[in-house]
């Protein structure tokens, strides 16, 4: 079973649905036995940093996340998701977030049309079993004000380019995140997905 990760504001639904065709059990949640039931967790998109943390501090899904990361267990963060990996964000400078990969999230410039929404070319530095079948240069949509990054720049798998080098999928260890949205992106969401389930049980 996947958990994914029910902090009041994530884009949960259509996650849930795009994992469930590729045969997946899957719970949306914001209960911690959930969480140390499942395979996998999903940290969804959509929202504010801050009352993203907030709100699973209320819940005890910090600590219980941070567990699942201290056990290896696969953790997949979307958009906002992804920056929660991040020990701190421009947009909530009070809030810590998880901190699982040092690094911060920043406000695109203002040279940018904010928010990025739409489709953009993804292009991969290096190589990930869950980027397996994905060619260069297709197209994922976007939806963000802010960007992450990373102290250390060996963690990015693919970038986009808007106005500044976004990292759009990061990968360390038994993480991974992408900036945009796969379950919005059609074919080569769908085919990051697929792949990324598939990693679960190699």
């Amino acid at each position: 079973m996947i958990a994914i990760v029910d902090y009041g504001i994530g884009n949960l639904h259509s996650v849930s649905k795009a994992l469930q065709r590729l045969g997946k059990e899957v719970e949306i949640t914001q209960n911690r036995e959930v969480l140390q039931k499942a395979e996998a967790i999903v940290l969804p998109g959509v929202g504010s940093f801050g009352e993203a943390m907030e709100n699973m501090e209320k819940n005890g899904l910090v600590e219980a996340v941070r567990e699942a990361h201290v056990e290896g267990k696969p953790i997949l963060g979307i958009c906002l998701g992804l920056q929660l990996f991040f020990e701190r964000s421009q947009e909530s400078p009070r809030k810590k977030g998880l901190a699982f990969i040092p690094g911060e999230v920043r406000k695109l410039p203002p040279t940018s049309k904010i928010p990025h929404i739409g489709w953009n070319r993804v292009y991969f530095k290096k190589q990930s079993a869950t980027i397996e079948g994905i060619p260069q240069g297709r197209f994922f949509y976007f939806a963000n004000s802010f960007y992450a990054v990373p102290e250390d720049e060996s963690c990015i798998v693919g970038i986009c380019n808007y106005n500044v080098v976004i990292p759009a999928m990061v990968n360390v260890d038994h993480l991974f995140g992408v900036q945009f949205h796969p379950e919005k992106s059609a074919r080569w969401g769908m085919k990051f997905l697929e792949n990324w389930v598939k990693s679960l049980s190699s």
